[in-house]
């Protein structure tokens, strides 16, 4: 840290990562502002400076090396485990502090010598009385697994044993019965059952009967609203998807696919047609939402479908110490290890941090946010099919028959097509007149706000209205833009051309289309 940055930190104030001491006062005391930064996010200890105003005062040589020797004692003598801290000296207007930096740890709960738990509560800290909240500090340093926990009531009887022998079959090649030691200790190893002969929780999760009747929260929320807004109060659908975990993957998928569009993107009229977001990247989110969830959060996953977007609201935020930029680059660090071996025999999930980086690849529009404060992860996955355009889909194809020729297309196209095409099929048109050679994904990356699904869909539409056609095969050949479309703005002075590319107006501001009033001009 440079002196300035120390000048400017003391003006800020204390934080949740932030804390100022005018002198080191008790190892009793110190001890617990270490244990509470370990605990959370970590931080810095500005000795030297006024407490709560971050007034910089200053420490006197002696002070210094007192502050030094006692703060290195008090990691080592009065935390536990130990907290190992790095010490630094600044000087500001010829007084000196001393900044100790206290990294997020690794092996919490940290504990003072009286066996409290601190942690930080905004530039505060507070004590840690709840059993749960201990728990979910044991989980983030990996000490203690959620999902190998018993389920209290449960028992080999609540198993399903048609789901159990097909996950034997598929993970070791035969059923249970078959092994060489008896079930139960089949069970036992597996994790699919305690040393009380209780279900885990993953256990239950995967091969129960009825796993709400013991974890009703364990389910998904499922609202397919009216509008883009969650707090509407009209929706098309709404249901608790239940069962197991497969269970609840495949009918969440079911569920979704009702709810998207196909659209036809060029295909024949008896097509299914494509849905309109990658199945790829719906299978990688649910499945990463079931398998990553909080299971010390009381909870449901939300799948929330909007006109313009599918929001997966998972209870949980990502584990501690893990980003999204992370996560984008495939580094695996499951908070259930359990669920996702599990999961990697029972449904396409592969457990190898392979998900987002799937999803990444397939040009959808996917927005991820991580949410510590309110313990929530939300996959955004933009529409590519919106209300409007569906409109003018839908009057484009009521006013070019499938039928017609491309003679009869070219004189009813420039009376009617003109005012019903979309502005993005207009860009496209213009980028292919300019760039014929251009592949889809260059489309997509010249004309933004559109997947390369988007610019599929509509170059299929282009060419079902006799706007454009494709000369040679898919690697080697170009587009070709008919003179058919003519514009309400060009239409009095073009003799049939379609478009006024950029270098032919003169006073467009780089904007890709002319105005009426520039195009008269």
């Amino acid at each position: 840290m440079t002196e300035q940055e120390l000048v400017e930190l003391c003006g800020l104030g204390e934080t949740t990562t932030v804390q100022f001491k005018l002198e080191f006062t008790t190892p009793k005391q110190i001890a617990e502002e270490l244990v509470a930064f370990a605990n959370t996010h970590g931080g810095i200890i500005v000795f030297g400076a006024e407490d709560k105003t971050g007034r910089m005062v200053g420490l006197t040589y002696e002070q210094l090396q007192y502050t030094s020797r006692e703060l290195g004692n008090t990691a080592n003598d009065h935390v536990r485990p130990v907290i190992y801290i790095e010490t630094e000296t600044l000087k500001h207007d010829g007084r000196a502090y001393l900044l100790a930096y206290v990294k997020r740890g690794e092996y919490k709960p940290y504990k003072d010598l009286a066996g409290n738990i601190w942690v930080k509560q905004g530039a505060d800290k507070r004590r840690v009385t709840e059993n749960v909240e201990i728990r979910r500090l044991l989980q983030q340093s990996r000490q203690y697994q959620v999902d190998e926990e018993g389920v209290d009531g449960s028992s080999e009887n609540d198993i399903d044993t048609k789901a159990l022998d097909a996950y034997f079959t598929k993970a070791f090649g035969k059923r249970i019965d078959e092994f060489s030691m008896p079930p139960k200790t089949v069970l036992k190893n597996a994790h699919i059952t305690d040393e009380l002969g209780r279900l885990t929780v993953a256990g239950l999760m995967y091969f129960a009967k009825e796993p709400q009747m013991f974890r009703p929260q364990h389910c998904i929320k499922a609202v397919w609203f009216v509008g883009n807004h969650i707090g509407g109060t009209q929706y098309h659908d709404s249901r608790d998807i239940t069962g197991t975990i497969p269970e609840m993957y495949e009918d969440a998928m079911r569920w979704l696919k009702s709810c998207l569009n196909r659209p036809q993107n060029g295909q024949s009229f008896n097509s299914e047609g494509d849905l309109e977001i990658s199945e790829v990247v719906l299978q990688e989110l649910v499945q990463n939402a079931l398998v990553h969830l909080d299971l010390l959060k009381p909870a449901a996953i939300r799948l929330l479908v909007f006109d313009n977007r599918i929001e997966i609201v998972n209870p949980g935020c990502l584990p501690d110490g893990q980003t999204i930029d992370e996560i984008m680059l495939g580094n695996s660090d499951p908070r259930n290890p359990q669920l996702a071996q599990f999961g990697s025999k029972t449904m396409p999930y592969r457990g190898l941090g392979s998900g987002i980086p799937r999803v990444m690849a397939e040009n959808c529009v996917v927005e991820l946010i991580d949410r510590p404060e309110g313990n929530q992860f939300i996959a955004r996955i933009w529409r590519t099919t919106q209300k409007d355009e569906d409109a003018t889909q839908k009057a484009n194809e009521e006013l070019i028959s499938t039928t017609q020729k491309e003679e009869s297309t070219t004189q009813k196209s420039k009376n009617t097509t003109q005012k019903t095409l979309t502005t993005t099929q207009k860009a496209i048109l213009i980028y292919l007149k300019e760039h014929p050679e251009a592949t889809r994904q260059e489309v997509t990356e010249a004309i933004g706000n559109i997947t390369e699904d988007g610019v599929k869909f509509n170059i299929g539409r282009l060419q079902q209205y006799g706007l454009l056609k494709r000369l040679g095969s898919k690697k080697k050949g170009q587009w070709i833009v008919t003179d058919v479309f003519v514009s309400e703005s060009d239409s009095e002075n073009t003799d049939n051309n379609a478009f006024v590319s950029e270098s032919d107006s003169e006073n467009t501001d780089n904007n890709i289309f002319v105005s009426e009033n520039d195009s008269r001009k």
